[in-house]
This record gives C-alpha cells, sequence and structure tokens, in this order.
C-alpha cells in the first residue's frame, strides 16, 4: 500500500479474489471473482466531497411480500404488508418492558425475557380496540375511587 496525494490499494488473498480500490476526486470500486461475476458498485449517495459507495437494494417497495410476486394485486399485497410487519415485529412486554414480546401463534404472544405468555391481538399484540376499552376502564375507576373519596 502506498499513500500518495492519490493512494491505490490493491488487495489479494488467496481465496481467489481481488480487490482495486482507487480514490481521487471520485472513488471507483471494482469486485471481481473466478466465479465468474463481476460487479461493479454504483454510487448512491455522497457525504461531503466523497461518493460513498452502497450495494442496491433487492426490493424497493415490496419488502416482505416479495414472495408473492406480481400476483393477487397491489393494493392487497400493500394491505398484506402492513400486518405481516405487524406479525413478525418485536412488541414491548408490559411485565418487564423489554422489547422481546414475539407472536406464537394466532393471539398468543411469549416474552422471550420473562417468559410470560399474553393473549393479544392476532397481528399485534394490543388492538386499537383493547386499547380503548383498557383506558376507558381505567378513567371509570378513577372516577370510582374519586366518588369514594368525598
Amino acid at each position: 500500500v502506498s499513500t500518495q496525494s492519490t493512494w491505490e490499494a490493491v488487495v489479494s488473498t488467496q481465496s481467489t479474489w481481488e480487490a482495486v480500490v482507487s480514490t481521487q476526486s471520485t472513488w471507483e470500486a471494482v469486485v471481481s471473482t473466478q466465479s465468474t461475476w463481476e460487479a461493479v458498485v454504483s454510487t448512491q449517495s455522497t457525504w461531503g466531497n466523497t461518493k460513498i459507495f452502497v450495494m442496491t437494494k433487492r426490493t424497493q417497495k415490496v419488502g416482505i411480500t416479495r414472495k408473492y410476486g406480481t400476483r393477487y394485486g397491489s393494493s392487497l399485497r400493500k394491505i398484506v404488508k402492513k400486518f405481516e410487519i405487524q406479525q413478525h415485529s418485536r412488541y414491548v412486554c408490559p411485565f418487564c418492558g423489554k422489547v422481546s414480546v414475539k407472536r406464537t401463534c394466532v393471539g398468543i404472544w411469549r416474552c422471550n425475557a420473562c417468559k410470560k405468555t399474553i393473549a393479544g391481538g392476532a397481528w399485534e399484540l394490543n388492538t386499537p380496540v383493547a386499547l380503548t376499552a383498557k383506558s376507558t376502564m381505567a378513567r371509570l375507576k378513577k372516577l370510582r375511587e374519586e366518588a369514594e373519596q368525598n
């Protein structure tokens, strides 16, 4: 490796790959292997005067619904995407406070930290209706306690 105003580094190992990186006013990166493929990394964004090379995304919009391909129509895939993201995400445990509650099956949620099992919604831990009922019950309980004190 030599350091100059414009430096070049050639890295090679015995695992049959070579990488050439040169930094001048613009960065260029070429990665090639002997397994008959070559990839040129394209610039996605810039940071100061330096261009940053990021590999392109595989799924731009479809995300988790990539498995459905072009079937079922875009509107239905968008709805399914919303539900599947809710279903597979982790939630805050109401007992221990950690973000470790995952869905085991429909309506059954389990905290991996404190090992408690919780009954909840089919797609998310707390459904909007359940949250409304819980807040209403807390408000009525508070009003009843205030009435008993007076």
